[in-house]
């Protein structure tokens, strides 16, 4: 996770990267299953701890959730305020975590889930970095058992106890940050955390902040890495400034690489992979492309301009993807890439799924809940819960979703059942 015709406004959506970024390979993401899928397991909340969620491609396994309302809207549980910035929600065991920048200072929040309460706030000093947008951290806190690990633009890395907010290590790279810094969050892998820095990504133990491995001192992408299988071991998926990379977790060896160049070097939408295959997408005309991945070469199965993610990643759902084509919203067939329906009522929004709907942000603010459905977009409830730009992806978990804009207003609202 607007612009207009000049290429001045297009560049300010670059650095959104939200919140980083979408994704994944066997259980850990993909299309959601058509068997008995994950999301259909078992009603109940459920924890999104970091980015995109368990699952790393912004599906949610929560179902039992009111998917509409009155014409008033529903419930607003409670709002809070935490500064400039384009940062997503992690939900865990009754607390939300986001970030913002209020005079040069970043600033990773802990509110209780239910009311809204300020656990404890952790500052430090970093730059708004107001480039042809609104500036502020892009990425996500990750919450890990009792750690919760944050990234700043600058490349600030801070493990802190979730509990207290004390900083239990941190660490700041030297490593040139791309042109609108660091935008992709952190990803926690057995002993690790990976992160989209340098050339090719690098990884940290996650218990000290030692390095494990680092691929290059080069531009980074801005999108988050995705977690996936492949040979029988734990791999991890970067979208580099100028390709597509699946790694062994482990150390960091190239598996397999896709050459994708976009306008301004902006890789910002995660990689989605399913089985032995991967979807990529990215702005500025460059379009989506789906691949069969083994070791050594992919393979091209089709391509086309037909979604252009801008920053905010895609969700697959049953054998369609579903986002933003620049400005319109796109179901797309995941094995042709034919095109099912569109809809340009929303703009540059954002989005995610559960229990077979789709959850939306426009960018001015208004959620709308819908199905998740090839035939047709078929809206279920709307309300406008926010003003201002929203270029921020919402998150469901226990009942409640969660969304911010820009300036950093935070609103929760109730759909329990």
């Amino acid at each position: 996770m607007e612009f207009r015709l000049l290429v001045k406004q297009h560049l300010t959506a670059v650095s959104i990267i939200l919140a980083g970024a979408f994704v994944l390979a066997g259980p850990r993401c993909g299309l959601a299953e058509e068997k008995a899928g994950p999301a259909e397991e078992k009603a109940g909340p459920a924890d999104w701890p970091n980015w995109r969620g368990p699952d790393h491609n912004g599906v949610s396994k929560e179902t039992g959730w009111k998917t509409t309302w009155p014409a008033e809207g529903p419930k607003v549980l409670w709002k809070a305020s935490v500064g400039t910035g384009f940062s997503s929600f992690a939900v865990s065991s009754g607390k939300v975590y986001t970030m913002g920048n209020t005079d040069n200072t970043d600033m990773v929040f802990c509110f209780d889930a239910e009311t809204g309460k300020e656990v404890w706030k952790h500052s430090y000093q970093a730059p708004l970095d107001k480039s042809q947008y609104e500036g502020g951290p892009n990425s996500t806190p990750t919450v890990d058992d009792t750690r919760v690990y944050t990234f700043s633009k600058r490349g600030q890395v801070y493990c802190l106890d979730v509990g207290t907010g004390k900083v239990i290590w941190s660490k700041k790279f030297l490593i040139k940050p791309p042109t609108w810094n660091f935008a992709g969050s952190p990803l926690v892998m057995g002993r690790l955390v990976i992160l989209n820095a340098g050339t090719q990504g690098l990884a940290l133990n996650k218990l000290d902040g030692a390095v494990v491995w680092q691929n290059g001192e080069g531009l980074a992408g801005y999108a988050t890495p995705v977690p996936f299988k492949m040979i029988g071991r734990e791999c991890v998926a970067i979208f580099t400034q100028k390709a597509a990379v699946g790694l062994l977790a482990e150390n960091g060896k190239e598996l397999w690489r896709i050459a994708w160049e976009t306008q301004y070097d902006a890789n910002i939408p995660d990689p989605i992979i399913y089985d032995d295959k991967v979807f990529l997408s990215s702005g500025y005309g460059t379009g989506c492309g789906l691949y069969q991945i083994a070791h050594g070469q992919p393979n091209q199965i089709w391509r086309n301009r037909s979604m252009r993610n801008h920053f905010n990643s895609c969700v697959p759902w049953k054998g369609s993807v579903y986002g933003f084509d620049e400005s319109t919203l796109t179901c797309m067939d995941w094995a042709t890439g034919t095109v099912k329906w569109t809809d340009r009522g929303l703009g540059k929004g954002s989005l995610m799924a559960a229990d077979g709907k789709l959850i939306l942000l426009g960018e001015g603010g208004k959620l709308v809940i819908a199905d998740a459905s090839p035939e047709g977009f078929k809206p279920l409830a709307e309300a406008q819960i926010l003003r201002g730009k929203c270029w921020t992806t919402p998150v469901l978990s226990g009942g409640r979703i969660y969304a911010r804009n820009a300036p950093g207003d935070v609103v929760c609202v109730d759909v329990k059942q």
